[in-house]
């Protein structure tokens, strides 16, 4: 006999996001008589794919984010048991179906005690509320309000509708408000984006997908297919580029030719901030095949090297067709990869690797489950704030057949995520859309897309609103020269923020081939630092701590020679406040001295310690004198014999800079050092 009454939704939402009432899903699986099979190694149609909110809006066929029993159209009944976090009066219950709904035909609500209580019965020929139970969404309204509990059994009738029966989701709420389905869609998302051509001189009647756009926002890459002019011919896939031009407008696709294009698939995957550095899908093989795997290529004077392999530890791909999608963080030292691996939890998932001291990768791992679903997650990109993270998914409510979605890291783990936000209808079409793009001025994105394109897949670009722009960030570009030649010099160029000293980047600046570039995060400062061997280090301070806006910044650095009388300030060595104790940071400086003078043997220095104008003059004497004291003991630490150090306290005596502000009194508070003997 029906105990409750049902009320059936066809009706479709367009938005998944906060509840009006309180909703508990689905959080722990009892039992069940049997679970479908997917892909293997991947839980797509597994019992515990019922849990949690739902993956589909409803109604929209095969879900592998889906519990579906083992065999379709089976004569015996199946079923499923879950348990909620809370027991609370069950006055709703919602069934999310997705494909052939309508063979439920039993739900009962079990308390505390292990009673069952019926409170839809399927099978019935006339259910109260006069409906059948073959929509999508099931939603049961018990006539008992009285019903405490937070278990519920739902039993199945595969014989009853042809095919396999999956349902998605199942929530309960002690409000008689309806429940409903909702995407995520990221908020205040305009919804008159224009989604404009990027023009014929990238676009053809051929393929243009994977868009990869460099930092500064003047150089396209993009994967082509279906061109005469491909290298291995029209059917396989090319690299090709094109550059921002005065007007505005991108000049002509160029093919980039070889050694990055060859007779089999070539692909771009993401780029270095300079642009020097490119990552390409697949390993090239000297003998012009190549293999699965990442591979890197660096541009010089003389074009673009072979591409050399990226080693990732335990690298493999199980997905059926081997599609692989990489993304490289702006630090070099992040990798995420789209790929099927024996603990993913369905078609492809988004893994994180680390570069390793001996520049190899760490084994992937797992993105997790908030980003990852059942069905195809791909096409990463990892934004210039390192931070902000876009893909393309099938298994979070979507408009299409693949929407993109971005999320945003929440620590340095690289797998505690923001719940993934669809980027709304303006963007996200009924066909697959992926491969998101977006310079490091944050103000358009690139990606590629089928609706409205000229034949195949076309590149389009969206001016980008606040609520799905990653942070903004700054790019500090520039040269460095010999002090004296006034010749550019090869050198390396280091990041440090000053708060987490350990946490750097380094690029290696070739003046042949431009400037050097680095992306900077806001709101912190930067120790940035240019060392060649046989020269004085030299740092920069860069202020970025109220900076909330995209900006280029440019520094010159100019490296003196080492030799016998040769001064240089220790800007990196500071103090704290009225005191001889070193601030955070101080030691990658000093540990460069250090290392100067155990590669020169030979070598002497007189250490100098000054301070600004301001208290008692012998005071300041005696604070400089046991600064300078707290310097030679850091390098006497480190082996450096002390007879080789000389110390010398001036206070304020010999200031640089007038001491009438605080900025030019910084100034005068330095530790100084004279090479006295090479």
């Amino acid at each position: 006999m029906m105990r409750g009454v049902v009320i059936l939704f066809l009706s479709f939402f367009s938005a998944f996001s906060a509840w009006s009432q309180t909703v508990q899903w689905a959080s722990t699986v009892v039992g069940f008589s049997s679970e479908g099979k997917g892909e293997p190694y991947t839980q797509q149609y597994k019992a515990s794919q019922i849990l949690g909110k739902p993956n589909r809006l409803p109604g929209t066929g095969d879900n592998p984010c889906a519990w579906s029993p083992l065999y379709p159209d089976g004569a015996n009944d199946e079923w499923i048991t879950v348990r909620f976090a809370q027991a609370i009066p069950v006055r709703q219950i919602a069934i999310f179906q997705s494909a052939n709904p309508g063979a439920v035909t039993n739900v009962l609500v079990v308390d505390a005690s292990g009673k069952e209580t019926s409170v839809f019965n399927g099978l019935a020929a006339q259910n109260p509320a006069g409906e059948s139970g073959n929509s999508a969404l099931l939603h049961i309204l018990p006539a008992n309000s009285a019903l405490v509990a937070n278990t519920l059994k739902i039993v199945v009738s595969p014989n009853r509708v042809r095919g396999s029966n999956q349902i998605d989701a199942v929530g309960i709420s002690a409000d008689a408000q309806p429940i409903t389905v909702k995407i995520n869609v990221a908020p205040d998302a305009p919804k008159d984006i224009e989604k404009e051509t990027i023009g014929k001189q990238i676009n053809s009647k051929g393929q243009e997908v994977a868009p990869v756009i460099s930092p500064d926002g003047k150089t396209l890459f993009f994967t082509r297919g279906y061109h005469e002019q491909n290298t291995g011919g029209p059917r396989n896939q090319d690299v090709w580029y094109s550059t921002l031009e005065g007007n505005n407008t991108w000049g002509p696709a160029i093919n980039i030719g070889s050694p990055i294009n060859n007779a089999d698939d070539n692909a771009i995957s993401g780029m270095s901030p300079d642009g020097r550095t490119i990552y390409l899908i697949n390993v090239y093989r000297p003998d012009g095949s190549i293999a699965f795997g990442l591979s890197k290529s660096v541009k010089g004077k003389n074009g673009w090297s072979f591409p050399v392999e990226c080693k990732i530890k335990n690298n493999y791909n199980l997905h059926k067709n081997a599609y692989t999608e990489y993304a490289i963080a702006p630090s070099g030292k992040v990798l995420v990869l789209s790929v099927q691996r024996k603990d993913s939890q369905g078609n492809k998932d988004l893994y994180v690797s680390f570069l390793q001291p001996d520049q190899t990768w760490s084994e992937p791992l797992s993105m997790g489950k908030v980003l990852n679903t059942a069905e195809y997650e791909g096409a990463p990109f990892i934004a210039a704030d390192s931070r902000t993270l876009y893909f393309t998914s099938a298994g979070h409510p979507e408009y299409g057949k693949g929407d993109i979605f971005v999320s945003r890291r929440l620590d340095d783990t690289w797998t505690n995520w923001s719940e993934p936000e669809n980027l709304g209808p303006s963007i996200n079409t009924p066909e697959w859309d992926g491969y998101f793009t977006i310079p490091a001025t944050g103000d358009y994105a690139y990606l590629s897309s089928i609706q409205n394109s000229m034949g195949e897949e076309d590149i389009f670009r969206i001016k980008l609103h606040s609520s799905i722009k990653p942070d903004p960030v700054v790019i500090v570009s520039g040269q460095v020269f010999d002090a004296f030649t006034k010749k550019p010099l090869s050198a390396q160029v280091v990041s440090r923020a000053a708060d987490t000293p350990k946490d750097s980047t380094q690029i290696d600046y070739d003046p042949e081939t431009g400037d050097f570039k680095i992306i900077l995060a806001l709101q912190k400062n930067y120790n940035l630092t240019a060392r060649k061997e046989g020269y004085f280090s030299t740092t920069e301070l860069i202020d970025l701590s109220k900076d909330k806006r995209y900006r280029d910044i440019r520094k010159v650095f100019y490296l003196v020679p080492i030799k016998a009388g040769q001064h240089v300030i220790m800007k990196e060595v500071m103090f704290e406040q009225s005191k001889a104790t070193l601030l955070s940071g101080s030691d990658a400086e000093l540990d460069r001295v250090a290392g100067m003078l155990q590669e020169y043997p030979a070598m002497e220095i007189l250490v100098e310690g000054h301070t600004d104008n301001q208290g008692e003059w012998d005071l300041n004497m005696k604070l400089s004198a046991d600064r300078v004291q707290v310097v030679k003991e850091y390098l006497v630490g480190k082996g450096i014999a002390s007879k080789r150090i000389q110390t010398k306290a001036w206070g304020p005596s010999k200031p640089i800079a007038s001491n009438s502000s605080e900025e030019k009194r910084k100034l005068n508070r330095r530790v100084e050092f004279t090479i006295l003997k090479l």
